[in-house]
This record gives structure tokens, sequence and C-alpha cells, in this order.
């Protein structure tokens, strides 16, 4: 029987957050907060099995995205007899999944690196200390932004939400987010995720006030008791060092986060300005991704 699709909505989160607790790795993409933020830009469509939820992106076309659930106790050869419109061609598929399905499926199964979507992990003390001489730029990025500014770090509330729009809309008006498609999609997804806050369970994030401006802000949610995901960071460019700061205070002061080991911080999509910029933070390791497909699939 093929699977009816329903386009991800805030009613779904609590059976699907049942199945991700499930999952063995969870890659950002996964996050419930990151789904909702760009269901409406990519068209983000879901449907269950009796173990597992099925991702499917519409925008710009069809495709599908890795499953959440307990990978390890599925049935793939019976799920695949059963849906076999599923196992065509699959995008962000976990490392993890990739290695599972290849003793599964064998030759029938090809896979690419998709380095354009590899998360990027880091260890969360070293962001905290920014300790050494591998991380002296940014802390002095970040000390003279102290220096130079009378800050307040402040958790980001429903009230707060309202205000991390109005810096958000300034930024999309400096970086002109109607000349680029890429940034006017991911404006999109904050606005999804800030105007629907108070209705986000297990979404959280912190602000810096200079001031009674907010100079930069920070959005994230759990992927794991030991990881955090870092889904959007914005900063104003007249407060040089801000980006530097809101990284490091969010995780010396966010109350959901002080027992994290790793920084989840999502891929660099092949922004060559971004993989520069996470690359400068020096991660520990990589998720990995992959693109999958079926053999006989088109």
């Amino acid at each position: 029987m093929t699977l009816s699709f329903q386009p991800v909505n805030l009613l779904h989160q609590p059976i699907y957050q049942a199945y991700l607790s499930k999952c063995p790795e969870v890659s950002s993409d996964y996050g419930f907060i990151n789904l909702f933020s760009w269901a409406s830009v990519y068209g983000l469509e879901i449907a269950w099995t009796d173990s597992l939820v099925w991702i499917r992106q519409t925008l710009p076309e069809p495709v599908l995205w890795a499953p959440v659930g307990d990978w390890h106790n599925e049935d793939w050869s019976d799920c695949q007899n059963a849906h076999p419109e599923l196992f065509k061609n699959v995008i962000r598929v976990p490392e993890a999944l990739s290695g599972i399905w290849k003793r599964v499926f064998g030759d029938r199964m090809v896979s690419s690196e998709d380095r354009n979507m590899w998360d990027y992990i880091y260890d969360a003390r070293k962001l905290k200390d920014l300790k050494g001489n591998r991380f002296h730029k940014k802390k002095n990025l970040v000390n003279q932004f102290k220096k130079n500014n009378a800050y307040t770090y402040v958790e980001i509330n429903n009230d707060v939400a309202d205000h991390a729009m109005a810096l958000q809309d300034d930024w999309c008006t400096w970086r002109v987010c109607e000349s680029s498609e890429q940034l006017a999609a991911e404006n999109q997804a904050i606005m999804n995720t800030l105007i629907n806050w108070e209705n986000l369970d297990g979404v959280f994030g912190g602000v810096i006030f200079v001031d009674d401006l907010i100079v930069a802000y920070t959005i994230g949610e759990m992927l794991a008791p030991d990881t955090v995901a870092i889904h959007f960071e914005k900063g104003c460019p007249d407060y040089k060092g801000s980006y530097q700061a809101i990284n490091q205070l969010f995780l010396q002061n966010q109350s959901q986060v002080q027992a994290v080991k790793w920084v989840n911080r999502e891929p660099d999509i092949g922004d060559e300005g971004l993989r520069k910029a996470k690359l400068s933070y020096h991660p520990v390791s990589f998720l990995k991704k992959y693109r999958i497909r079926f053999q006989g699939s088109r």
C-alpha cells in the first residue's frame, strides 16, 4: 500500500519526537524544529509506517529524505517489498543508515558522499573556553566585543522572539535577501520559527542586547542528551565580534546546554564562505551524509 504523506505541521511534533528518540544517529536535518522551520520552503511532508517516519521533500522537486526510527530493528527487505516506491532516490542519509542499507541491499544500492551536507561537530568545551592558539583570533574578537559594548545575554522567550524578528528583518535588508534565493528561503525558515516560538516544544535560543537593541541571536534544539544543534545564528555587522560573542555566550549561559558535550553546527551547503567560517572553529568530526540510489530506480 502506498503511504499517505501529509504536510509537516505542529500537531506532528509529539509522535515524531517519539520516533526520533529511537534513531541511532540524528543529524541536524531531522530535529523537528528544523523540519518545521523549513517545511514551507521545501514542501516537506511525512508519513508513518508502524516503526518509521518517512519524510518527503516536494520542492523544487519530489525526493525522499532518510526515514526516522529504530533502524537496527527494522526488516528493511520487508519494508522495501511493502513500499517499493520509497526505495528509489534518497538524500540526506546519515552514515549509520547508509551502512545498514549497504549490508542489507548490497550492490542493489549505490551511495555517494554528499560533502555539502555533512554536519560539522565541535567540542562544546573548546567553543566555550576558546583556549589556545587555534582560537586566538576568535577570543580576541569576543574580547573586543565585550570591551566595547555594555551587553546582556538573554534567553529567548515569546517577547524576545518578537525583538529577534526585528534584527532578522534588518539583517535581510543588509544582505538584500530578496536578491538571493538561498537567503530568502532561510529568512522564511527563521520567521517560521520565531512566529511559532510559543507553540514549538524544544526550541530555545538566546540574544545579545546592547542597550535596548538586539545585536545577535542564535536558535537551537537538542538532538541527543549530549548534543545541541545550532540552526540559525545572526549578528549585526555594526558590532564587531557579535557572531563570535553569541557563539560563546550561548554555550556559556543558555540553561538547556550546560551539560552538552557536542555542538552540531549544521552543513555548509557548499557555500565557500560558510565552509571557511565553520572550519575556522576547528570541528572535531563530521556527521557524514549520502545520496542513495537503488538499482533500477530513476
